[in-house]
């Protein structure tokens, strides 16, 4: 179970992330195509990592990978920007995992429009 500090914390780090991506990265790199959304920040207890899960939606599988891979190159960079902006004495290293919910989420809306309109969903 989490603390209110590792929780709190991690609710900053996600948006903090986000910040950067969407303001410094997208100027600093055309990488970064589609909707990029940081779904969830999990820091650790001693502070000195974090998981920051990605979710893109971009206009085809090579898109969000490219986009992914730009983030995860830019990890160092995304970590110097967010020591600027949060008062810690560490930032935490940054460790970015595909977050799959909103592809999973737009499957399930197929197969249940599929189920409605009476062909089979499982194509």
């Amino acid at each position: 179970m989490k603390s209110k500090r590792g929780e709190r914390l991690s609710s900053e780090y996600q948006k903090a992330v986000y910040d950067v991506i969407f303001h410094q990265l997208k100027d600093k790199t055309d990488g970064v195509r589609g909707l990029v959304s940081v779904t969830k920040a999990d820091v650790a207890p001693d502070l000195k990592s974090a998981k920051i899960y990605i979710s893109i939606l971009g206009k085809n599988a090579e898109e969000e990978a490219a986009t992914f891979a730009t983030i995860c190159e830019h990890a160092g960079f995304i970590r110097h920007e967010l020591a600027q902006v949060m008062r810690m004495r560490t930032v935490p290293e940054l460790h970015f995992l595909r977050d799959g919910t909103m592809e999973y989420g737009e499957k399930i809306d197929r197969i249940i429009k599929g189920l409605h309109e009476g062909e089979d969903p499982r194509q």
